[in-house]
């Protein structure tokens, strides 16, 4: 199988609808090619359907028989990519540095990496009790070890 080939279709594919991205494609031994797309608004099924058709009809089953797979990250997958963090904002994001794990809002994201707001109770400075601090931190995306919105009901 023709990897250069396929890339260009699934490229072409995406490249149809400005609001949908890439997040990863491959190929296995057996030929199988799975492609993992996204957009700013979800992918619906319509547009499965059409970059499926695009890169199935553009490649020759006589040449190389292949199984092709068009999905989106489920709920739990690892983020990725800018544009995945950038669609998230408003949501809760637990992300995995190298010493810590923190949860927070996503109230930014850039190209260079992701702002996330949190709340907690910490004794108060002076006198008994405790005080809820806020707390906003900008974390690079090459600091980012693993990142999953939290689903809440």
């Amino acid at each position: 199988m023709d990897s250069n080939k396929v890339k260009q279709l699934i490229e072409e594919a995406i490249a149809e609808n400005p609001a949908l991205f890439l997040i990863d494609w491959k190929i296995s031994p057996d030929d199988k090619i799975s492609i993992l797309a996204d957009g700013d608004e979800g992918l619906s099924i319509e547009e499965i359907v059409r970059i499926s058709r695009h890169v199935e009809h553009n490649l020759d089953r006589e040449e190389c028989d292949f199984a092709l797979e068009v999905s989106t990250p489920g709920v739990g997958s690892n983020l990725t990519l800018p544009r995945q963090f950038l669609k998230n904002v408003g949501r809760i994001l637990e992300v995995t540095l190298n010493d810590k794990v923190m949860e927070g809002e996503i109230v930014e994201a850039d190209e260079e990496g992701v702002i996330i707001f949190w709340e907690s109770r910490e004794p108060k400075p002076v006198g008994k009790g405790k005080i809820t601090v806020e707390h906003e931190e900008k974390i690079n995306y090459a600091d980012i070890k693993k990142a999953i919105i939290k689903v809440t009901f």
